[in-house]
């Protein structure tokens, strides 16, 4: 079993930057992909960013790449989702995911959820 805590949310300007976290706890870390999706009013779940165990395997969805950055400290049992030059489209509530079923970009490989952050993004 594996518990999520995501934090770093919050309101910035457009163009602004945020760095959200999201803490493990309850197994070890390692063998465990990470992912980070996000839910906008009215709008359906969708994948923003993941990484694999070993940081090798990168997913980033189109509308955040060259913006958003995915990382991981298995020694702290913590992900981070580095927010820049941020537009309002990306306000949502993020939520970070855990899944022992590979890296992917599917919502499906994850079976542990944090509670979500939300991110606001003023024009």
């Amino acid at each position: 079993q594996v518990q999520l805590v995501e934090s770093g949310g919050g309101l910035v300007q457009a163009g602004g930057s945020l760095r959200l976290s999201c803490a493990a706890s309850g197994r070890t870390f390692n063998n465990i992909a990470m992912a980070w999706f996000r839910q906008a009013p009215g709008k359906e779940r969708e994948f923003v960013a993941a990484i694999s165990w070993g940081g090798v395997l990168l997913y980033y969805a189109d509308s955040v790449k060259g913006r958003f950055t995915i990382s991981r400290d298995n020694a702290n049992k913590t992900a981070y989702l580095q927010m820049n030059n941020l537009k309002p489209e990306d306000t949502a509530v993020y939520y970070c995911a855990a899944g022992l079923r590979g890296t992917s970009k599917s919502d499906r490989f994850y079976d542990y959820w944090g509670q979500g952050t939300q991110v606001t993004v003023s024009s």
